[in-house]
């Protein structure tokens, strides 16, 4: 009698448990958000820093903070919102409608319950083993209809473990549009897969291009240029000789691109020297261009490194390539004076 093939292809990895979780926590939320990206009204408000937060993100990170308090109780989790503007009086009519679309997938929840789960995310020191959560990466894309990701990743020891990333908006390849959308999975030392968010599919193993002309880079940046420098970008373009435009999309959904091949590389340009990368911008989407094949590191060449907090305060910038252009990529940054 033969044994039966493993479920999936990290049925055997030793943190098997908590890629299922996190992949079944992000599916959660990414219905949620699915299903707010195609309301009129998506629930928009500033937070202090001016940058927008939606019902999205705060029903996104209580279904995740929820799922992972239920299946790992002693990991904290480090994620970009807090319920205390949710809390203010003016702003109880957001309160009930993210009790709302968190209530239909978690009967019974009460606002406060809501609340008390985004504050989960609270978590604002490095341990040795925590979550990082970025609820919707990419709320300006989402509130324009452009791309946008659920990103969560498993820091253990200050290195990233676990990855998944839900891309409601990203289609299974470049020739198509959103589709069922697409989960980003990753293992440290285990490899990374994609397959359907909204429908029940087969992992498919992700590799990197295998592109090794400088010339020939398909580059991609982000739409927004609050904290990337497309003008330093183009000098790297130009100086490795590249033709073609970049393409400009929102959120760690750039991560999945050059993982699955579509592009060779990402550049985070910083536009200011006392700017440090968030961790959970960056986390998830670092593990699976990794797992891929490809390499990620900053400008200057070095590791990123996730034991600071919440913060990539050792770090300036990112670079996230398919591998074989990577040091091509930061000897052009370096020739032109940008490594910092």
């Amino acid at each position: 009698m033969h044994d039966l093939p493993p479920r999936t292809p990290w049925a055997t990895h030793h943190l098997a448990r908590e890629l299922d979780a996190a992949l079944a926590a992000v599916r959660e939320a990414g219905s949620l958000c699915h299903e707010v990206g195609g309301a009129v009204d998506r629930g928009a408000l500033a937070k202090p820093d001016r940058s927008p937060v939606t019902v999205a993100d705060f029903g996104a990170q209580a279904l995740v903070c929820h799922a992972l308090g239920q299946a790992f109780p002693d990991d904290p989790v480090m994620g970009e919102e807090n319920a205390d503007a949710l809390r203010e009086p003016g702003n109880a009519a957001l309160r009930e409608r993210v009790a709302a679309l968190v209530g239909a997938r978690r009967p019974g929840a009460t606002a406060d319950d809501v609340c008390a789960w985004i504050d989960r995310g609270g978590q604002a020191e490095a341990v040795p083993r925590f979550w990082t959560l970025d609820p919707v990466d990419g709320t300006k894309g989402f509130l324009r209809g452009g791309q946008y990701a659920i990103a969560l990743a498993l820091i253990i020891r200050g290195k990233l473990a676990v990855a998944v990333m839900g891309c409601p908006s990203l289609g299974p390849d470049a020739a198509v549009g959103a589709g069922d959308g697409t989960l980003f999975a990753a293992l440290a030392g285990g490899g990374a897969w994609q397959l359907p968010l909204r429908v029940d599919g087969l992992p498919r193993r992700l590799r990197t291009s295998a592109t090794a002309d400088p010339a020939h880079i398909r580059f991609c940046e982000s739409v927004e240029a609050s904290h990337s420098s497309h003008d330093d970008a183009a000098r790297v373009v130009a100086r490795l000789g590249v033709k073609a435009p970049p393409v400009r999309l929102d959120s760690q959904a750039k991560y999945g691109v050059v993982a699955r091949g579509e592009a060779e590389a990402y550049l985070r340009m910083p536009n200011r020297t006392d700017y440090a990368e968030n961790i959970w911008d960056h986390g998830a989407g670092a593990l699976v261009v990794t797992e891929a094949g490809g390499t990620v590191t900053d400008i200057a060449g070095r590791e990123l490194d996730f034991s600071c907090g919440a913060k990539l305060t050792r770090n300036r910038g990112v670079v996230a390539t398919c591998g074989p252009v990577h040091a091509a990529v930061i000897a052009a940054i370096a020739d032109l004076g940008l490594s910092g």
